[in-house]
């Protein structure tokens, strides 16, 4: 059994021609030629095309297989629904309609379920693929100090960006929402959440996915720098999955093209701060403390959408290519700077990278 061990790069971003922790590791760069590969089976066990088929075969068999029960329950309640009111004498006034779910609670219920599923399929592949689950991004020391670092770097940051648009009068504050106990209630219910959100999206975007195809890049990485295949291969992964982190979002109501832009760039900030730190942790607190400020400390739009409990009542004025319009900060051409300088904040706090590729032993 494999496992990925994060080990600071001795070369900056360059590669190491060998890795220490397995001395027996064939060279990357003749990864085409060592002996006992196959089509089926490569330096890094069972090859990444194979991986993603069986991954995304599962995936879809149970997604397909959850949309057909909850359209078989919800065909079954509206007959039953049908029947009774045919039944039922009808009152001279209708009764109103029951109040629907609090938005924060079906969003916290539908990441846990969508993260342990997505847990659940990476433990099935690591079983299959003869390695750690912990390779996936969720390995590393110390994961409560990462996470919590990444916290306060992104309350910090949604802070700056947050100021900058009040003080040019690009955001206006207009009352508070939340009074006395009620305050500490909401704060807590979207601190979880959000903590769900940042590791639901986090590890379906930058763990088993950007794991797999960064290991199935490194023979082109090979084609274009041998020395440096690792990080091309890491690199041209990260494209992939910023990207189709971008195509999720464009579903959301009140996105804009700057936010979804800024979406991608906060996408490729999140997957450096998986290079520099070797895990998903950072990111995790980052993207949560992010998130968890601008939906309810500053009641602000997340990527076009206001949550029930913010603790404020904003609305956005002036030029929306800088307030952000609705999308909310995220889409204030103001965020690229921010992001920028989060990633200052990255190559400064953590000036070696940890590749989370290596080869079997």
């Amino acid at each position: 059994m494999d496992t990925i061990t994060p080990q600071p790069s001795p070369e900056g971003l360059s590669d190491p021609p060998t890795v220490q922790s397995s001395p027996s590791a064939p060279d990357l760069s003749s990864q085409n030629s060592a002996p006992g590969q196959s089509i089926f089976y490569g330096v890094f066990g069972l090859r990444a095309l194979w991986s993603l088929l069986i991954y995304f075969a599962i995936l879809a068999t149970v997604i397909g297989s959850i949309a057909l029960i909850t359209r078989q329950a919800r065909t079954q309640r509206e007959h039953a629904a049908d029947i009774a009111a045919k039944a039922a004498p009808q009152p001279a006034s209708p009764k109103p309609a029951p109040s629907k779910p609090q938005p924060i609670a079906a969003i916290t219920f539908g990441e846990l379920i969508t993260f342990s599923a997505l847990f659940v399929l990476s433990w099935l592949m690591a079983v299959i693929e003869r390695r750690s689950v912990s390779a996936f991004g969720l390995g590393g020391g110390h994961p409560v100090r990462r996470c919590l670092t990444g916290a306060f770097w992104g309350f910090l940051f949604m802070s700056l960006l947050i100021a900058t648009l009040h003080t040019f009068h690009l955001l206006a504050f207009d009352r508070r929402l939340d009074h006395g106990p009620s305050i500490f209630y909401w704060a807590a219910v979207q601190l979880f959440a959000f903590l769900l959100v940042g590791l639901t999206e986090e590890y379906t975007m930058r763990g088993y996915l950007q794991f797999t195809l960064t290991r199935g890049m490194v023979s082109l990485g090979n084609r274009i720098a041998p020395a440096h295949a690792r990080t091309i291969a890491f690199w041209i992964a990260a494209v992939i999955t910023s990207a189709l982190f971008f195509y999720l979002h464009t579903r959301n109501a009140g996105e804009n093209w700057l936010g979804l832009l800024g979406v991608f760039l906060a996408g490729v900030v999140l997957v450096f701060a998986l290079w520099r730190t070797g895990s998903l942790w950072w990111g995790i607190g980052f993207h949560s403390a992010w998130d968890w400020s601008q939906s309810f400390l500053y009641g602000v739009p997340d990527s076009g959408s206001l949550m029930q409990g913010r603790l404020f009542a904003t609305h956005a004025q002036g030029n929306p290519l800088f307030s952000g319009g609705s999308a909310g900060p995220e889409g204030s051409l103001l965020c690229t700077p921010v992001l920028l300088l989060i990633l200052l904040v990255l190559l400064y706090t953590h000036p070696s990278p940890h590749p989370p590729l290596e080869p079997t032993s």
